[in-house]
């Protein structure tokens, strides 16, 4: 396994000028991540804040008791029980067989990060993973792409959830859930490693029954070895800690949303888009109806003076939420503006990793968190990475396209002017020069069929759309031919774009860790983490 950098362009314009910390850039975070002596400043702004370190690991220590665990995790609990410790956060919704790559590749970030961080301060860093459990849009976890017979195909979990569940509470029934993940390792390919893999998937479902559960285990059984923690945002021990920042929000919620309003329009003015969605009386925070299993949205109604769900289906006064808050916070949960002040208040975090998106959201949340007097953590853009099989490398150079050409454009160019250059320019001549003859001639039949035989004018439209399919079906049989005799070229062009660019987007936004521990063995995530990463911006490129 060997890795080399490449500087290629962002994939957002925020995330692009946040990476080189163009001027201006201050006004929109606290920190410059790339600035060792910021991390000193970190570290003085947590010192002086109170942490209920104690209590935070006996629940993490109780909730991971069920997963994989390992000498290493033992060891992270009892380091952030320590006052002068710190953790690397980071986090990701539970997608099912973990989702795309760049949740291991976010995991991957958090661990070296914390390693390096650890080194360089001498104090104990700890890495911890936030799993998004109270989300409810299980569109985006249910789901792997595979790629059958050389098509890309979206296979979904089998199983319908009717109702906006957290994904905490979502059921996975063993027998469905090991038939789909046998048929999606299957579309891989038999490899000596395939029947370890399917043993690995196997024990871990016969524990954990719901998406966050079987998540974890995989993620756990993967990284135990690197001291990872876990949390759930949907664990509803959990949310019994966070009873104290659940009634500041609901106090405070209207200065939280002018907040946000106000360092959008900051962001709006400086050129960029807002990334939160949020309305002009938005509470941020969701009620969990247990009678219907179902997160509501709620929004505050000034001229009531009430929080109101969708519909108005629930409706609550402020000293009621706040009631709710203190004796069944579990019935209460975050939005995306609130998530990162909670995870914030809860953990005494030196950075947070982030992908673009995160990056952009987090921007607009200055404000709130100087509200809370807090400090927006140094946000570290994840590591980049795309996976490189050696044939892939040796096809590229065949076909003299450059690694970073693949990356940022694809294969369509090439494919195109590979496809003109072996194109029969006669025969397409021919053809063309057909096909107007026909078409001029049938207009003068045409001309006197009107006049004499009007009746059979259906027909002959009908005759020459038919002549005219025959002669594009011998055009499409040649031009197939000739693809045949091309076929290598093709093929390889076909395997680039599939592995490197699949439907137009990165690799590590469709494809699953699984095919690779498929195709390379379970070591394979071992094997990435002892890659001396840099996070320095560019791009990863690992060569297998």
């Amino acid at each position: 396994m060997e890795m080399i950098n490449l500087s290629l362009p962002g994939t957002s314009r925020f995330a692009t000028d946040y990476a080189g910390w163009v001027p201006g850039m201050e006004r929109f975070f606290h920190y410059k991540y790339h600035e060792p002596a910021e991390y000193r400043s970190r570290i003085e702004e947590l010192n002086n804040r109170k942490f209920h370190r104690n209590e935070l690991a006996d629940h993490i220590s109780a909730f991971m008791a069920a997963f994989p665990g390992s000498t290493a995790i033992n060891k992270s609990i009892e380091k952030l029980r320590q006052e002068n410790s710190v953790v690397i956060m980071g986090g990701q919704q539970a997608g099912i067989l973990t989702g795309p790559l760049y949740t291991i590749h976010k995991i991957i970030s958090i661990i070296s990060f914390a390693k390096q961080k650890e080194r360089e301060l001498n104090i104990p860093v700890v890495p911890v993973f936030w799993i998004a459990g109270e989300d409810h849009d299980f569109q985006e976890v249910n789901h792997v792409y595979v790629c059958e017979k050389k098509r890309i195909e979206k296979w979904n979990y089998p199983e319908r959830i009717l109702e906006k569940k957290m994904v905490s509470d979502i059921q996975i029934d063993e027998e469905i859930c090991k038939r789909w993940i046998e048929e999606v390792i299957e579309s891989y390919g038999e490899t000596e490693h395939t029947s370890k893999l399917l043993q690995f998937t196997g024990q871990l479902l016969k524990k954990n029954l719901n998406f966050v559960d079987f998540f974890s285990a995989i993620i756990l059984e993967l990284f135990k070895e690197y001291g990872l923690l876990i949390v759930d945002s949907g664990n509803r021990d959990l949310r019994m800690l966070e009873k104290e920042i659940l009634i500041r929000q609901i106090k405070d919620h209207q200065q939280i949303t002018n907040a946000v309003h106000f360092q959008q329009q900051q962001l709006v003015a400086a050129g960029y888009n807002k990334t939160i969605e949020i309305a002009e009386h938005a509470a941020n925070l969701f009620y969990y109806d247990s009678t219907v299993n179902e997160r509501i949205l709620l929004e505050f109604r000034p001229e009531a003076q009430l929080f109101i769900g969708k519909n108005g289906r629930v409706s609550f006064t402020e000293a009621e939420l706040i009631e709710l808050a203190n004796e069944f916070p579990e019935k209460l949960s975050n939005n995306v503006v609130t998530r990162p002040l909670t995870q914030e208040w809860l953990f005494p975090t030196l950075s947070f990793i982030g992908g673009p998106g995160e990056i952009a959201y987090w921007a607009e949340l200055t404000k709130v968190f100087e509200h809370f007097q807090m400090k927006v953590p140094p946000i570290v853009p994840r590591l980049n990475m795309t996976i490189l099989d050696r044939s892939l490398e040796t096809d590229l150079t065949d076909l003299e396209i450059s690694v970073a050409e693949a990356l940022t454009k694809g294969v369509e160019a090439a494919k195109y002017h590979f496809l003109n250059s072996i194109k029969d320019d006669e025969l397409e001549r021919l053809f063309s020069e057909t096909r107007q003859q026909l078409n001029d001639k049938y207009q003068l039949i045409q001309n006197v069929v009107k006049q004499k035989y009007a009746g059979l004018l259906p027909l002959l439209e009908k005759n020459e759309k038919v002549v005219q399919s025959q002669i594009d079906f011998m055009a499409d049989k040649l031009d197939l031919e000739i693809r045949l005799r091309h076929a290598n070229t093709l093929n390889k062009l076909a395997r680039i774009e599939t592995a490197l660019k699949p439907l137009g987007l990165p690799q590590e936004r469709v494809w699953n860790i699984f095919y690779y521990l498929n195709k390379y063995g379970l070591d394979f995530v071992n094997e990435l983490l002892m890659l001396p990463y840099e996070f320095d911006g560019t791009h990863k490129i690992i060569k297998v």
